[in-house]
């Protein structure tokens, strides 16, 4: 996602494709991104892969009961299409690092109905790209509980980063212009800030072991994404930032299984708008993530 124009690039690259540069120099262009930019919807499309949606309403908890699981979301494959968000839409980045976004996650019950959760990613490495201090927090309480339904208000956030090289791949790095016009030296070291927060309503309808849950929410994401690639000698560390409103919205069903055990699965939907060709009009392009969950609540 490196944000030098073009014609600059261009520069760059006829004066420099034919020798090094006897000592690096650092370019820095900082920029604030509209919402439909490439780059922004790039942003967005990667950070509402991690949202953490309540996964239905947890069950009841007393005072210091908890309640753990694991989670599993796919993060859908980008095209060379949609690929392409560099340079506002004229360059291929690396997107397709991993095809899924896990996290383990604690709930606690608190005095007058209250829960609060605390989740974690693990930084396990997927093709060049890491999760970095990756931490989410919520806090919730039904609102409605009798007969069969369940309404849950909730607040939720996100702080974290994943860290890889996705504006300079380390497969081209050095390799002939004809793959590599871009001018990468070495494997980059970007890092998009995950960072948003948000409010949700869920309802849900139980039926015996079953639970069908329908969710609707607001999420204020905050993202940056800070370059650090070697291109022709130079050293870019640019960095883009993109802050925007988003809604979503996610369906579900669980169900229990004895007094302990619980598994759900979710549809995330996500709308999302990008500016794909600057003369032309925005296209909605949004985010559809399934989503796995197995839960266990402790005596």
């Amino acid at each position: 996602m490196c944000p030098l124009p073009s014609a600059r690039l261009a520069g760059i690259a006829l004066a420099f494709a034919s020798f090094p540069l006897a000592a690096q120099e650092v370019i820095r262009e900082d920029e604030v991104l509209d919402g439909d930019r490439p780059e922004a919807w790039a942003m967005h499309y990667r950070t509402a892969s991690t949202l953490m949606t309540a996964f239905g309403p947890p069950p009841v908890l007393a005072p210091g009961q908890w309640q753990a699981a694991v989670e599993l979301g796919d993060v859908p494959h980008l095209d060379t299409r949609k690929s392409a968000v560099g340079f506002n839409g004229q360059k291929n980045e690396d997107l397709n690092k991993s095809p899924a976004f896990g996290r383990v996650r604690g709930w606690v019950g608190l005095p007058e109905g209250f829960i609060v959760e605390l989740a974690w990613t693990p930084p396990v490495e997927i093709d060049g790209a890491k999760a970095r201090d990756v931490w989410a927090a919520a806090v919730s309480r039904r609102v409605v509980d009798a007969d069969g339904v369940i309404v849950l208000l909730r607040a939720f956030g996100l702080h974290g980063a994943v860290v890889g090289d996705v504006t300079c791949p380390a497969e081209l790095a050095g390799v002939h212009f004809e793959r590599n016009p871009y001018g990468c030296e070495a494997a980059s070291s970007d890092t998009l800030q995950l960072n948003h927060y948000g409010l949700e309503a869920t309802a849900a309808l139980v039926d015996g072991p079953w639970t069908w849950h329908l969710t609707g929410g607001m999420v204020r994401m905050e993202n940056e994404v800070q370059v650090d690639a070697i291109t022709y000698g130079f050293r870019d560390y640019s960095r883009l930032t993109a802050t925007d409103d988003v809604g979503f919205l996610a369906f579900g069903v669980g169900r229990s299984f004895g007094a302990h055990w619980g598994a759900a699965l979710e549809a995330l939907y996500v709308p999302l708008t990008v500016l794909r060709m600057p003369d032309g009009s925005a296209d909605s392009d949004p985010l559809l993530s399934f989503r796995v969950q197995v839960r266990y609540t402790f005596d």
